[in-house]
């Protein structure tokens, strides 16, 4: 069994910051990429960043410059820091992890896990 359990969500004023972050926990064998998605009310669920295992990132162009992802692979922990953060940016923020997990039968399994979801409220 794997989780994520994020934190740091909250409301800030538009130009605040804030940061997300987000823990696995479980029989975890490796963690491949590790990401940050949102979605906002009536909007479909977008990806705003990602990070792979070897440190490569890329990001949704309405947050370049803005957002920085970063991960600790000794604590399989990844970072979202929101900098200048606009209204636009309100949304409940979702972290997501593709892993091999430890399993008994076969060994490893390939999943894909998402977290439960913060939310960031800015405001204008």
């Amino acid at each position: 069994q794997v989780q994520l359990v994020e934190s740091g969500g909250g409301l800030v004023q538009a130009g605040g910051s804030l940061r997300l972050s987000c823990a696995a926990s479980g029989s975890i064998f490796s963690i491949n990429t590790m990401a940050w998605y949102r979605q906002a009310p009536g909007k479909q669920r977008e990806l705003v960043a990602a990070i792979t295992i070897g440190g490569s990132t890329n990001y949704t162009d309405s947050v370049k410059g803005r957002f920085t992802i970063s991960r600790d692979n000794a604590k399989n922990t990844v970072y979202l820091q929101m900098n200048s953060l606009k209204p636009e940016d309100t949304a409940v923020y979702y972290c997501n992890a593709r892993l091999y997990a430890i399993v008994a039968d076969t060994g490893y399994r390939y999943l894909e896990v998402w977290g439960q979801g913060t939310l960031v409220t800015v405001s204008s």
